[in-house]
């Protein structure tokens, strides 16, 4: 890999934690857009779920004293089921696959009538939140936006928000790198990649407080929209272009 190459991936590392530090996700569909470009779909996953388990990580341990434990316990239940559910059938998407899934994942919340879209502080829905998170993680790669549709009819502040959030998808990490590393095995993943990844992560979620504590609620969920919309589009875009390639491909 070219120097040009690694310094893109270092400074997407920063962003992509920076950003999930401040709005709590986006991030990662930052991170696995890049990571899919020059890594096959089991090895960007696997990269991405430890570059984003020490982001998560210290997201969570810095707003510990926000998360509300319940709906993380009844998270990690549902998030289990759905693993072992997962990994008998031992699925790795596509890449155009896990970016029109990217793509179509915020455009699919929003149409969502809000009537239906349940609250996570409501009995059993920790459960089913970590079942259905699960299936996202580990066919899109990302399920940061699947979640926040729990969260948006709460009443919950941005911190205790982005807390309880940090630790569930922390969990995730844990679960998507064992799922993808057990399907290809960690070979390919070479420490001179993941080991300066975690410290550049950690150095974007370290500055990342300092942004949210200025930052209003009404700012913090519009600035979270335009991030998450933008990213959707380009994401779209690369999906089909990587299709219609293989389809010209295929043709020839």
């Amino acid at each position: 890999m070219t120097p040009a190459s690694l310094a893109i991936i270092g400074a997407t590392i920063v962003l992509s934690s920076f950003i999930s530090g401040v709005f709590g996700m986006a991030g990662g569909m930052v991170l696995l857009g890049v990571l899919l470009i020059y890594f096959d779909v089991a090895t960007a996953m696997l990269l991405f779920s430890i570059v984003q388990l020490f982001a998560n990580g210290w997201r969570a341990l810095h707003w510990r004293r926000y998360v509300l434990w319940p709906i993380f316990y009844g998270y990690v239940g549902g998030a289990l089921l759905a693993f072992a559910v997962l990994r008998y059938i031992a699925y790795v998407p596509n890449k155009a696959m896990v970016y029109i899934l990217l793509g179509l994942m915020p455009f699919s919340v929003a149409i969502l009538p809000e009537s239906m879209r349940p609250n996570i502080e409501w009995r059993g829905i920790p459960f089913l939140t970590g079942i259905f998170t699960t299936v996202f993680q580990f066919m899109a790669g990302v399920g940061g936006l699947f979640l926040d549709i729990f969260f948006n009819r709460s009443m919950l502040d941005r911190k205790t928000t982005n807390a309880t959030k940090a630790i569930t998808q922390t969990f995730s990490h844990v679960l998507r790198a064992a799922y993808f590393g057990s399907l290809s095995g960690f070979g390919d993943l070479k420490f001179s990649y993941w080991g300066p990844g975690i410290v550049l992560a950690l150095a974007g979620a370290i500055l990342a407080p300092f942004v949210l504590e200025r930052m209003t609620d009404h700012g913090f969920r519009q600035w979270t929209r335009v991030i998450i919309y933008t990213l959707a589009t380009v994401y779209l875009v690369r999906g089909g272009l990587l299709i219609w390639h293989g389809a010209l491909s295929h043709s020839t």
